[in-house]
């Protein structure tokens, strides 16, 4: 069973990647999430359960180092959803520590010859206490083998911890944020995602220290509820996300418009019943939100004014995501940012006019004041809006 999860877990690390890197980062952490437990369920089924040298012989050791990105992967994609930062900066490479760690403290291992691993392996295939035994790392010059074993599973609750803090901290700020406010979806997949790992974890790492106190890994292959309890959380884990499609297929979780899937990249047709229904739940006061955030921020604050005003400034200015933002422009308002912006600018510009602006300055500076780059940029704009040209529309108020 444990060999069947862990290849789901891969299978959905692949999907994740595919449909929704491109175009949602934050995907990148969730994809990466599931791929390292299951690779970590992978090794341990191959030590424990696979009777095989060979795969002892790569997997032990080897790959270990990625069990302590796991943590952070978790922690970094809640982070990504709540506040829009997918973007990793020079201040979250502390993260990799460990697993850098312990990556250099089992160089000796790794670099040792094929041979010696093969004997490592055998060894551990006959006896599986042979694991506790091992000098794996110079780590265990310095630190029992019980912290070692336990640092992987000590790691993860932390940073699940860690991304439960700020998702209640957001949770509580609902009535503020418009990422989660009426975000149904969104805040009940991140719960569920956050319970189920601590099962998983928690009763994993109560395996792990069952065995380290009683100095036998025999509670590895015994069925009690703390087995039980890991098994199920893992199985509950993995399965998750094919019961939020969305998920699966790209978030943002938004309100589908006419066109359907296109912002998803994906044809109706090709998705099963259930998960078509799944993805046409709509939440329209969500999109309703933002139109009217916009547009309170645009006549309140004028960002408009700004040269520099585009969707990632607003976005600011609103504390919406950008890709929010962005697919309420193209799917639901149907404008482009620009045109939206620019038919604010205009306004601006008309209203200068109407108030004799035009008998003091020139129109290029009418167009500098409302917003505008240059006096190319304002005419173009201006006819495109109104027909005609702004000389010709302040001609009608001349005199």
């Amino acid at each position: 069973m444990l060999l069947s999860l862990s290849v789901i877990g891969i299978f959905l690390s692949v999907i994740l990647l595919y449909f929704n890197a491109r175009k949602y980062p934050s995907s990148i952490y969730l994809g990466a999430f599931f791929l390292l437990i299951s690779l970590y369920g992978f090794i341990q089924y191959s030590i424990f359960y696979s009777k095989s040298v060979s795969l002892v012989s790569i997997v032990f050791v080897n790959i270990g180092f990625l069990s302590y990105l796991t943590g952070p992967a978790l922690y970094l994609y809640v982070r990504s959803i709540l506040t829009d930062q997918s973007q990793l900066k020079a201040r979250d490479m502390w993260h990799l520590l460990p697993a850098l760690i312990f990556l250099i403290a089992a160089f000796p291992h790794i670099f040792s010859s094929w041979s010696h691993k093969v004997l490592i392996a055998t060894k551990l295939v006959e006896n599986p206490d042979y694991v506790v035994a091992y000098q794996a790392t110079f780590l265990q010059n310095l630190l029992p083998n019980s912290v070692i074993f336990l640092s992987r599973p000590v790691l993860i609750l932390a940073y699940a911890g860690w991304a439960a803090g700020i998702f209640l901290k957001y949770n509580k700020q609902r009535g503020k944020s418009q990422v989660l406010s009426q975000q149904h979806y969104i805040t009940q997949w991140l719960s569920y995602l956050l319970v189920i790992t601590f099962v998983l974890v928690v009763s994993h790492m109560l395996v792990l220290l069952e065995s380290i106190l009683n100095k036998d890994l025999k509670y590895f292959f015994t069925f009690d509820l703390l087995q039980v309890l890991s098994g199920l959380g893992l199985t509950g884990l993995l399965t998750l996300p094919f019961f939020f499609p969305g998920i699966l297929y790209g978030l943002p979780r938004f309100p589908e418009s006419k066109t359907s899937l296109k912002p998803l990249g994906i044809a109706s047709d090709s998705l099963p019943g259930e998960a078509k229904r799944n993805l046409l739940n709509l939440e329209p006061d969500y999109l309703f939100s933002i139109g009217q955030k916009a547009d309170s921020c645009m006549k309140e604050l004028q960002p408009y004014l700004h040269s520099e005003c585009n969707l990632a400034y607003l976005s600011k200015l609103i504390k919406i995501p950008v890709h929010h933002l962005a697919y309420y422009f193209r799917e639901e308002k149907q404008q482009s940012f620009n045109d939206y912006r620019n038919a604010w600018r205009i306004k601006h510009a008309k209203h200068l006019i109407k108030e004799g602006k035009a008998n003091e300055v020139t129109l290029e500076a009418i167009g500098l004041l409302s917003g505008f780059s240059s006096r190319n940029t304002f005419f173009t704009a201006f006819k495109k809006a109104e027909g005609t040209s702004p000389g010709a529309f302040a001609n009608q108020f001349s005199g």
